[in-house]
Parts: structure tokens; sequence; C-alpha cells
């Protein structure tokens, strides 16, 4: 199910939008990939990285520079064209759609740094790519001009295949209420080492590495404070002037981590039922598909993809058309918050039903079911698809309390 627009706002301005391709063609060309993602997945989960010509592939196809700015290369297109990308690509390796989504969001976030922190990245080569890790393990210590940064960030997925990383770390502002509060960092490649730690049970391909920064002067102009991205009052809104990017961050970036979970289920669902058409009880003999619990299974399964996916379209349809209006209530902005974090632990769910009635075949390793069934329990594992915080805070909402939560 598809239901993407064309645009984000209108930055017209900007000659290289003349030549960006349209959605069908880039979502037919992430369709393309499906069976060569699938083919290299195996290869991709020893090796514990998406392959570089994957990457590579991603790039001529211009998925990166789906949320890039137009004054750098980028096609400045709707939110639901790169949420259609990453889970169309997740039904051929959701460790690869995984790696595309988290990594081209960054070339959106880049835009609400200081311009000058896009041009330190891309003046030269603007195809350049960013990881991030945004837990606030980093401590930064002022300095004349910026500052110094040390620290150790795990989970940096895709980062062997980017030349920048933006890391997270507590800071006391000069205009805050004296508690630390969370900043994010831009570091380039020369600034830090990758330490291959990455040895998981599930999201194998993505590469999730450490990331270690000792000393790295950071000038104030690669540094943005979450809060300015809370409140929409971020130092690159005056260059990059689309309502795509008048959007808060979490409620995109959130989404970076729950959609690709769709295509993995929507692949397992139909592996099962092709599997299953045939398929006869070892001991009775009696065909499978006939059994009315799996009928049921089936039905439950498809009901969870239809109702997601509807979900997100219409969530990513209010996020533009908020973004136009700049009408952004923080009660309605917790109810989309809460949408997107429920999202994984539904196909949680949803999954597990599949994994419990393929039998003792899906044990074994390569078994298509059992790679969703991890991937997908590994997403929920992420901060961002835990639901618990976001749905406490709606209901305090609703209860007439304050909100509580910066990450809407």
């Amino acid at each position: 199910m598809s239901m993407v627009s064309t645009a984000a706002g209108e930055a017209a301005t900007h000659s290289d939008l003349a030549v960006r391709p349209c959605v069908a063609d880039l979502v037919n060309r992430a369709k393309a990939m499906i069976p060569v993602l699938r083919e290299r997945e195996a290869d991709a989960i020893r090796n514990r990285q998406v392959p570089f010509e994957t990457i590579q592939e991603f790039r001529d196809a211009g998925f990166f520079r789906v949320l890039q700015p137009a004054r750098y290369g980028g096609f400045e297109m709707s939110p639901a064209v790169y949420c259609e990308i990453a889970k169309t690509l997740a039904e051929g390796c959701m460790g690869s759609a995984w790696v595309y989504g988290v990594v081209a969001v960054h070339n959106w976030q880049l835009a609400l740094f200081d311009p000058q922190a896009a041009e330190d990245v891309w003046s030269i080569d603007n195809s350049v790519l960013i990881s991030s890790s945004y837990m606030p393990t980093g401590k930064a210590t002022k300095v004349d001009g910026g500052y110094r940064l040390s620290g150790r960030w795990a989970f940096s997925s895709g980062s062997e295949h980017c030349q920048w990383v933006i890391l997270g770390g507590n800071m006391i502002a000069e205009d805050g209420n004296g508690v630390p509060e969370p900043y994010n960092f831009l570091v380039p490649r020369s600034d830090y080492q990758i330490m291959d730690t990455w040895h998981v049970m599930g999201l194998c391909p993505t590469g999730s590495n450490d990331i270690i920064v000792e000393d790295a002067f950071v000038p104030a102009h690669r540094v943005i404070r979450e809060r300015d991205m809370f409140n929409l009052s971020c130092p690159g809104h005056a260059e990059n002037t689309a309502a795509l990017y008048r959007i808060p961050f979490a409620q995109l970036f959130n989404r970076t981590v729950s959609t690709t979970s769709l295509g993995s289920l929507r692949r397992a669902l139909d592996t099962f039922v092709e599997a299953t058409r045939q398929k006869r009880a070892t001991y009775t003999g009696a065909r499978l598909a006939a059994d009315t619990t799996i009928q049921k299974a089936v039905a439950d399964v498809t009901l969870t993809l239809t109702d997601l996916e509807l979900r997100l379209a219409s969530d990513l349809a209010e996020l533009e058309s908020r973004a136009l209006s700049g009408d952004w209530p923080i009660e309605r902005r917790a109810q989309l918050g809460h949408h997107t974090t429920t999202m994984v632990s539904r196909c949680v769910e949803a999954i597990d039903k599949l994994m419990l009635f393929s039998g003792g075949k899906a044990i074994y390793l390569g078994n298509v079911i059992q790679r969703a069934f991890l991937d997908i329990h590994c997403a929920r594992a992420h901060v961002a698809n835990n639901p618990y915080p976001y749905a406490r805070n709606l209901g305090g909402l609703t209860f007439g309390f304050e909100n509580d939560c910066m990450d809407l």
C-alpha cells in the first residue's frame, strides 16, 4: 500500500529541483533492488555490514537525496517518499533498509544546523554521508569558538559508509534552568574512531558499531541544541525555507527506525503464505492451510499491516500539512509520537504469530521468517520504539498534566 505525494513544501528557487526524478521512478528503483538485496542478505549478515556496492547503488538511485536540501543537489521531497523507499527496501533486506533510513535522515537534519555546517560537509562532494549516535554520553567543554568533545557512543548504524557523524552530549545551556540538556555535535571522520563491536542477533547488516572521540574540537556552527529542533527555532531555517524542514526532529527521525519493520513484516507474511499453501502436517498429513487457527493468524497479520500502513500514510500527510501551516499543538504532537512508537510493538506481535506457526524449520539459520522475527525484535529495542514513555506522557496530557517529553 503506497500513498505518497511529491513534495513537502515549495523551494523551487533552486535549479537542482528541475532534474529530480519523479516519485514513481524512485519507488520503482527501490522495488528493483528487492531481489538484489535478498541475494546479498546472507553476506551482509555474515559481514555485519551492508555491502559497499549496495550503498553505491542507493547513491546512484538518488535515495539519499530525497530529503537533502536542493542547494546541495537534493530533491527536497516528501517524507512519504523517503518512508516508501525504506519500507520497500526492507522487503529485500531489513538491515540494508535500516541503514538507508537512518543515514538518509541526516541529510535532512543537516539543514537544521547553522548553514556553515552543510558547507563543511557538502561543499566539495554533496554525496558525502553522515551517521549518528544521539545517546547523550559525550562530554563537552566550551572553549573559544566552540567545544572540546570526548566520549564513546554505541549504535552508530552505517558508520563505515559515512565520513561524518552526529553525536549526542548533555550540556547546561546559558539560557536554561541549570539542568543539563541534550545537544548534537557534528564531527568529521578524521576526529573519531569506529570500534568493531556489532555482534548481535538481529539487524546484523547495519554495522551499528561504537564511535570514540578523544578531545576533538567542534566549532560552534556544528553544534545544535535539541530544544531548538523541538521548538522549530533552528539556525538553518533562515536558509532552508522549504516546509520540509519545519517538521519537529523526532516526528521524522522516529519514523526512520519504525518504518522498515513494515517492509520486513510484509516479506515475512508473503513468504509464510506461499510456504504454507501446500505444506502438510508431518504426522497427520493434513494441509496446514486448512487449519482455521493459521487462517486467522494470516488474517490478523494482514489487518495489522493494513492498519499500520494507513496510519503511516495519514500521519505523514499530516506532518506535511502542519509543516505548511505551522500549527503544532503539543497534544497532537504527543499523539503522533505515540503512533509511531507503537508501530514496531505491533509488528512484534504480528511476526510472533508467523514464527509460532512456521514449524521446526523456522529455527534453521537463513529462514526468512526467523530473520524477520530477529530483526523486528531488535528494532523494538531501539529507544524510539519503546511506546511506554510516549503513552504515559500522552495519557498525562489527557488528564491535564504538563508535557515532559522533548522527543515529539
